[in-house]
């Protein structure tokens, strides 16, 4: 029975990864609840501050009047909502027969019986990874509101407010810098911690005795300290004796440098977020785009042909690894990616999975841009075999057209127009590998092409 349990879980687990419905559902949710990217969660991230902000309005209604049916029946569907997002949030998380696949290709490899348990204590540990983290935790608080007959629990309403941060870019953006200086923060907080500690104990010790003074317990006294600390300085305690005196001069010295330290440590971390915040307004640019021009390198070619594609209205990326090469290219306006064109990751980022029709390679280094072309093939097969880069003629009817340049008695026109007619004697010039180029020769050759040729 064991034995059989666990084929019919491994067999599920491949049935799984090899099934292009269950791929593309898990990739549709995926770009709808996480992709930072995707069109679909903005959409859907506004959807969801709508119906929080509308269940947030029901609930404060019916704390000063009765609970309405028109309510309920809108609290309950946003409860069902929320409940199937937690799930299919739960679900996306991570890919429990991938993990399957792993563990039992592993124990084959190793020649070891395959614990299926052991798998399916792994997967679940990930899932778990995500029921406890903060997010899901807030999302899960979030749904108790919504029980109506335990009023107590509307106090969880809170946490509805907070849920508002998930479907916030600004707020996650925060919650990220901060992220990458927790450990200065950490330092900062213990120290601010101890020194609230010191001058609560202090100033109780110093005013406690005085008739006149208001600090008549320790939560007062941490109460100033904290108020003190923050420059807030309400007035509505204030020390009456010398020594307390004295404690809020030094903790108000020591506040500035507190307050300082915490200001710099903010401006550090957006600095050095920048970089990446100004790739992710270039990515989502290219979200509106679809049929656009991957060029790799802004070398001279690279600054001509970028300005052609410019004038001509061809949408474009320029991904380049060089600084002052990217400096100009945003002087010029153009969307940039500062950044290694060999890496896949960089590649998908820039839209050859969705949206690019031509990835041009012109680095100015042949084997940087013969491994640009072959990942690009295999990223996207789809992607622009051969690209026209302009016509070269001496016939005096293509005059009229644009972007032509002299070359020994001819003209070279670049990018040409769809309504641009070859003539005999016209010369192509294009890009693309041998193979596609010796083809589209050959069909000439057969005259397929022919008939497009006017004498």
């Amino acid at each position: 029975m064991f034995a059989l349990l666990s084929k019919f879980i491994v067999y599920a687990a491949y049935h799984l990864k090899a099934s292009e419905t269950y791929q593309n559902t898990k990739g549709f949710f995926y770009d709808l609840l996480e992709n930072p990217r995707s069109r679909r969660k903005t959409y859907f991230d506004a959807l969801m501050i709508a119906l929080i902000v509308l269940s947030i309005f029901f609930l404060l209604y019916d704390v000063e009047h009765e609970a309405s049916p028109m309510g309920g029946y809108v609290e309950q569907s946003i409860l069902v909502i929320f409940a199937c997002e937690y799930l299919l949030r739960l679900w996306v998380y991570s890919d429990t027969h991938i993990l399957i696949i792993e563990e039992y290709e592993k124990a084959l490899y190793l020649n070891i019986s395959f614990n299926v348990y052991a798998a399916l204590k792994k997967a679940l540990g990930r899932k778990l990874d995500y029921v406890w983290s903060p997010f899901a935790i807030i999302d899960l608080l979030a749904i108790l509101p919504s029980y109506r007959p335990l009023r107590i629990l509307r106090i969880f309403l809170i946490f509805r407010l907070f849920k508002l941060f998930r479907y916030s870019n600004s707020a996650k953006l925060f919650s990220d810098i901060l992220a990458t200086k927790r450990y200065e923060l950490l330092t900062l907080m213990v120290f601010t911690g101890l020194l609230i500690f010191i001058a609560s104990v202090s100033v109780y010790i110093f005013e406690y005795p005085e008739p006149e003074s208001k600090i008549k317990s320790l939560f007062d006294a941490v109460y100033w300290a904290v108020v003190t600390l923050a420059t807030v300085g309400y007035g509505d305690i204030i020390p009456h004796t010398i020594g307390g005196r004295l404690v809020a001069l030094m903790l108000i010295l020591t506040s500035l440098g507190i307050l300082s330290f915490f200001t710099s440590i903010l401006i550090a971390a957006f600095n050095e977020k920048m970089p990446v915040l100004r790739e992710n307004r270039t990515y989502a640019e290219l979200e509106r785009y679809k049929d656009f021009v991957i060029i790799c390198g802004y070398g001279r070619v690279g600054h001509e042909i970028a300005r052609q594609l410019s004038k001509d209205g061809q949408k474009f990326i320029i991904i380049d690894q060089k600084p002052h090469n990217i400096e100009l290219a945003k002087e010029r306006g153009y969307l940039t990616v500062h950044n290694d064109a060999t890496r896949n990751d960089v590649l998908i980022s820039a839209g050859i999975l969705r949206g690019a029709s031509t990835v041009l390679c012109i680095t100015g280094d042949d084997v940087t841009n013969v491994y640009v072309t072959l990942t690009s093939r295999n990223l996207n097969p789809d992607i622009r075999k051969l690209t026209l880069l302009g016509v070269v003629s001496a016939n005096p009817i293509h005059l009229k057209h644009k972007n032509k340049y002299e070359v020994k008695q001819q003209h070279f026109y670049f990018n040409p127009e769809s309504k641009f007619i070859l003539r005999q004697e016209d010369i192509l010039v294009v890009l693309g590998r041998k193979l596609g180029i010796d083809h589209f020769r050959d069909q000439i050759q057969q005259g397929r092409l022919l008939k497009r040729v006017k004498p």
